[in-house]
């Protein structure tokens, strides 16, 4: 007998998808997303082997910095007029330990896909006020922003480096059992 396929939905207003990039190599700028979606399909109540799929509108992008929303909108970084999403699609979700996960999948942005490697962390489930099952995650990881052509760059006229290449993903995210 075949075990039936659970799927789970992104909450939004519990959720918070933020990345972090070094700034002149001194200190650290955190940006996120407002509008995104995502699901996670399981065998059963068992998250090793889901199925993962997310999407984000680069158009919703914030550091807290009208100028810079822009400029990281623009064609010098993700080009949001002509690739206005960012999407990942699991390859695979092996369990690594009581509570952690090792999320493989192909993260595409700009028009490019690349494999990456998200380390998860479980946080449980719950039953909420109005009879819900929610399951939480923490997720993080590093991509390299010019492996997907965001390669513009700046060099300070002590030779310093503006914009890094690593950046750091940070996604706290509670999902919702569908019925």
């Amino acid at each position: 007998m075949a075990t039936a396929t659970t799927t789970w939905v992104i909450d939004p207003s519990h959720s918070e998808v933020q990345f972090k990039v070094k700034h002149l190599m001194v200190s650290t700028v955190t940006g996120s997303f407002g509008q995104y979606d995502g699901k996670i399909e399981t065998t059963g109540d068992d998250f090793e082997n889901a199925s993962v799929s997310f999407s984000a509108e680069i158009d919703s992008i914030s550091t807290g910095n009208e100028q810079r929303d822009g400029h990281l909108k623009s064609g010098d970084f993700f080009d949001a007029a002509g690739f206005p999403q960012l999407t990942f699609v699991s390859t695979s979700m092996k369990k690594t330990g009581n509570d952690t996960y090792e999320l493989h999948g192909d993260l595409t942005m700009r028009g490019v896909t690349k494999p990456v490697t998200l380390k998860a962390e479980y946080g449980g489930q719950m039953v909420d006020f109005y009879g819900q099952t929610k399951a939480g995650f923490e997720l993080a990881g590093v991509v390299k922003r010019k492996e997907f052509g965001l390669n513009w760059d700046a060099v300070t006229e002590a030779g310093g480096v503006v914009v890094s290449d690593d950046v750091r993903l940070v996604l706290n995210i509670q999902v919702t059992k569908q019925a």
